[in-house]
């Protein structure tokens, strides 16, 4: 009976919290959502199995969903602002002004942010994830267009606008289907480099569209003089691997995504992309995409996430995803690292990007492209001057912008 009298009080300490009994922590789980597949995928869980591993003790556990790319960005507008979406999610900043003023989707994190750490990341690629002068993300990597060659066919890569046309002239045979260069020129993202390249770009001060600018009227013009003389009319993708695992291309611009296309037999090299005589010297600049880890707004955890994305751009994490996910970090101290420094893709990616431009991360992009898209047809076909057709683009873009502001 006293056994049982003695129970019934320990119950009732318990019910009033004034009996200490041994309990585990609360497990704070993180959703983090990407849209890698493959070797990626497979490196980022590993980074992610040893986050949770260091933090079970703090009863912190990440989990993480792979999304399609394709409904990827509409997920996250769709489900992130009701609070039904992740704690934090990778993305490129291409996206990031318009999410930031639709509201309630990112959280700015330069509450976060000591020197120690802004000063982890190549310059460039925190500018990506600035958005009127507030940091949203800690950038993962990026993605940068260079210069891939054919050793056979081409020993030493050129270095200048002049080298690349005295070499792509000799591999040239538009009969046999040969070419010194190929690649997608009537895409606006490719064509990118030029313009940058010759001191144009789609914006001004205060985002004011300057699509039909003369430094991107000679970018074009240019771009039709190769077009016309060492490259191969209307390039597909399809086309253009194929012409390189053929021999028939010599030279290549693109990304580290058709390095996956090119077959086994091929001995390539990886080179930055030419300097432009036609431009005084100056070199091609083109597009890189950033890939951040964000931190949702309506996440319950904020703190928790942050530290899984302090995490994902560390030292050693950085390093798995190099090797082993085929990433380009923007964590500029890995690149110490002596695999990394000795592994020719990643060092070339890397030198790239000194002269690359972050793509602009304002809403007003989203405009751009399909006016941008028309106008690079309509110069291929030569339905129209390289001048008149960025002048109807302009014309639209900057319509829609305006339209955007009164909103």
């Amino acid at each position: 009976m006293k056994s049982l009298r003695l129970m019934i009080a320990a119950v009732c300490l318990c019910a009033l919290g004034l009996l200490s009994t041994p309990a585990a922590a609360e497990t704070k789980e993180i959703v983090l959502w990407h849209a890698y597949r493959a070797e990626e995928k497979t490196a980022l869980e590993k980074v992610i199995a040893q986050f949770n591993a260091a933090n079970a003790a703090k009863g912190i556990k990440v989990t993480t969903l792979a999304v399609p790319y394709d409904a990827y960005a509409d997920k996250i507008s769709a489900t992130v602002p009701r609070g039904k979406g992740p704690d934090l999610f990778i993305f490129a900043q291409d996206r990031l002004g318009g999410w930031i003023e639709a509201g309630n989707t990112v959280e700015p994190i330069d509450f976060y942010l000591d020197d120690a750490l802004r000063k982890r990341f190549i310059p460039t690629t925190m500018e990506a994830m600035t958005y009127r002068g507030t940091v949203y993300g800690l950038p993962l990597n990026y993605k940068v267009i260079t210069l891939i060659y054919n050793k056979k066919l081409v020993p030493t890569p050129p270095k200048t606008s002049g080298e690349l046309v005295t070499i792509a002239k000799k591999l040239t045979d538009k009969k046999a289907g040969r070419f010194g260069l190929a690649y997608s020129y009537g895409d606006f993202y490719y064509h990118a480099a030029l313009m940058n390249g010759f001191g144009g770009g789609v914006f001004g001060p205060g985002t004011t569209p300057t699509i039909n600018s003369p430094q991107n009227v000679k970018s074009v013009e240019q771009m039709m003089k190769w077009a016309e003389s060492i490259m191969p009319a209307e390039p597909s993708t399809a086309l253009i691997t194929s012409l390189f695992n053929e021999g028939k291309a010599g030279m290549v611009f693109s990304g580290p995504w058709f390095l996956g296309e090119i077959a086994k037999g091929v001995d390539y090299g990886l080179a930055p992309l030419p300097t432009l005589d036609e431009a005084g010297g100056k070199p091609m600049r083109p597009w890189m995409t950033v890939e951040g880890v964000y931190v949702s707004a309506p996440s319950k955890n904020k703190d928790a996430a942050f530290e899984v994305a302090r995490f994902l751009t560390s030292d050693e994490a950085s390093k798995i995803l190099a090797l082993e996910g085929r990433q380009s970090p923007a964590n500029q101290a890995v690149y110490s690292d002596a695999k990394i420094s000795a592994d020719a893709q990643l060092k070339a990616f890397r030198e790239q990007v000194e002269t690359a431009v972050p793509m602009p991360n304002v809403p007003e992009m989203t405009m751009v492209w399909s006016p941008a898209t028309s106008a690079m047809n309509a110069i291929l076909k030569k339905a129209s001057t390289p001048k008149a057709a960025l002048d109807v683009a302009q014309k639209a873009v900057a319509k829609d912008v305006a339209g955007l502001r009164k909103k």
